[in-house]
């Protein structure tokens, strides 16, 4: 490969990484409905997406600034979509935009509890990665819950004049396992009671 082509390659690796309009979480993100086994039909119909809402601790203030910087950019480099047919821009406090308070938008929910969320989609699968980097191949260590990093992206839609700012899922990181949410357990602590194999046989 030749120098120019390296750095080339370089550029365009540092261009993506630097994109305003994306975003890294910080590591005690919470992921909640995660599905990214298999895609899932949308309610009333549509593309299949792999999905997931990002729960993010009010605390985690570097994140939730580089969220709220992403959006505005994504507004900024989608002016025109958002404008559409009509004669103006729509202000950004106007559209819908996908960063929302856990204590307002799902009050009573311990979960969302002092956090911000963000759900994101993405009709390609993600990669899902270990602590290590590694592609985690086991699908039963990914069910909402697990704590980790995301990629995310954001971008303007405007759609039969529904108008705002959504989120791209690109990648996730698994860093640690956490309580299982929506009622479902995990296999390794179902059956973590050391009970004598002749009782449960017998």
């Amino acid at each position: 490969m030749s120098n120019n082509a390296t750095n080339n390659n370089a550029t365009n690796n540092s261009a993506t990484k630097n994109r305003p309009t994306k975003v890294i979480t910080g590591p005690k993100t919470v992921m909640s409905y995660l599905n990214v086994n298999e895609p899932k039909t949308p309610l009333g119909g549509g593309t299949p997406k792999y999905s997931v809402s990002l729960v993010i601790p009010k605390s985690d203030t570097v994140t939730i600034a580089k969220i709220q910087a992403a959006i505005q950019a994504a507004y900024t480099e989608g002016e025109s979509k958002l404008k559409g047919s009509s004669k103006y821009v729509p202000a950004l406090e106007d559209i819908k935009t996908p960063l929302r308070d856990g204590d307002k938008d799902r009050r009573g929910d311990e979960v969302y509890k002092n956090a911000y969320f963000v759900n994101a989609n993405s009709t390609t699968k993600p990669g899902v990665v270990d602590a290590n980097r590694q592609p985690i191949l086991d699908s039963s260590e990914l069910y909402s819950g697990i704590i980790g990093r995301a990629s995310i992206n954001f971008y303007a839609f405007n759609s039969n004049g529904n108008r705002g700012i959504a989120c791209g899922l690109n990648n996730i990181q698994k860093l640690a396992d956490g309580t299982p949410l929506g009622g479902r357990s995990r296999p390794e602590d179902d059956f973590a009671d050391d009970e004598d194999d002749e009782t449960i046989l017998g």
